[in-house]
C-alpha cells in the first residue's frame, strides 16, 4: 500500500511539474503573458477553460478587482483571488460563451514593476462581429527574472456615463 501510495505522488507531482514547464512558455514575455491571459478565460458556449493555466499566471496573493456601479449608481469594487474569480465566474463563462480581445494597451515599467493599461472588447462567440462591452483593464506585472507574473488586475467597464477616452482607443 505504501508502494502505491508513493507510486501515486510520484505521478502526481511529475505530472504537475510537466504541466508547469509547458505553462513557462506563456510567460517568458509580456506580450505572451497578456496574450495567455486574455486567451485562457476566452472560449466558445461549451468550451472548458485551462484554469490551471489561469491560476499559473498569477502570483500566490494576487487580487482580480472589477469595479462599476451598483443598483443605487453608487461605484464600487469587489475583491477575489484567482480561484474566487474561477468559482464566481469560471461556470458561465464556460456556459455562455465569453471572448475578451485587447483593443489597445499603454505600457510603462520601471525595473520590475510594469503597468498596463489594456483596453478590451468581450464577445460571446469569435464569430460575433459587435462587442457586448468594452472597458479597461489595469494590469500591474512583475519580472523575477525568470517570468512574468500578474499581480492584480483592476477593472471596469465603459457606461454611457464614463465612456473610454479616446487615448486608450486605436487610431
Amino acid at each position: 500500500m505504501k508502494r502505491l501510495i508513493t507510486t501515486i505522488f510520484a505521478v502526481n507531482l511529475s505530472f504537475g511539474v510537466t504541466a508547469q514547464t509547458g505553462y513557462l512558455s506563456k510567460v517568458q514575455t509580456l506580450d505572451s503573458t497578456i496574450e495567455t491571459l486574455y486567451s485562457v478565460i476566452s472560449g466558445e458556449a461549451g468550451e472548458k477553460r485551462d484554469w490551471e493555466l489561469f491560476k499559473f499566471l498569477f502570483t500566490a496573493d494576487a487580487l482580480l478587482i472589477p469595479s462599476g456601479p451598483n443598483e443605487e449608481g453608487k461605484v464600487g469594487y469587489r475583491a477575489m483571488t484567482p480561484q474566487g474569480y474561477i468559482e464566481t465566474s469560471g461556470a458561465w463563462l464556460e456556459e455562455n460563451g465569453f471572448f475578451e480581445k485587447e483593443i489597445f494597451r499603454v505600457t510603462e515599467s520601471f525595473g520590475s514593476v510594469t503597468h498596463i493599461f489594456s483596453t478590451y472588447e468581450s464577445y460571446r462567440s469569435e464569430s460575433d462581429e459587435k462587442p457586448f462591452t468594452r472597458g479597461i483593464n489595469s494590469i500591474q506585472l512583475m519580472n523575477d527574472g525568470e517570468r512574468w507574473w500578474v499581480v492584480n488586475i483592476y477593472w471596469t467597464g465603459e457606461r454611457k456615463d464614463n465612456p473610454i477616452p479616446a487615448k486608450y482607443l486605436p487610431d
